[in-house]
């Protein structure tokens, strides 16, 4: 199989993101499973896979529109982290740690949509 995805650092700090969002979640109460918890995982795997996916396309132009969707998942993955951390179910060591993944794979996706053309 041809996976393109996998040579982009965007994508490889994505997955990095994403499972430390699955580990810190993993102590989140029993109460959260449907809520927030669910919410914080699915954001986080919507990033690497619109990176893996708009890699996977033909056309710079689907590309972008994938790398965008990402950058929105990044948003939202932010807000409920965000929210967690007020909720104290994420102490501050795992918000340092959270928050430089995420303005890592932030300022990745920018860079490469500024690449291919496209405007933030």
């Amino acid at each position: 199989m041809n996976t393109p995805h996998k040579k982009l650092d965007a994508w490889a700090s994505a997955i990095d993101l994403t499972q430390l969002a699955y580990q810190t979640t993993d102590h989140f109460p029993i109460k959260e499973q449907y809520g927030l918890l669910s919410q914080i995982r699915r954001a986080a795997v919507s990033i690497p896979s619109n990176i893996a996916e708009g890699a996977a396309r033909h056309g710079k132009k689907e590309f972008l529109q994938f790398l965008h969707i990402a950058r929105g998942s990044l948003s939202e993955l932010d807000t409920q982290l965000e929210l967690a951390k007020r909720l104290e179910y994420i102490d501050q060591n795992e918000w340092v740690t959270l928050n430089e993944l995420l303005e890592r794979v932030d300022k990745m996706l920018s860079g490469l949509i500024r690449h291919l053309g496209g405007k933030l």
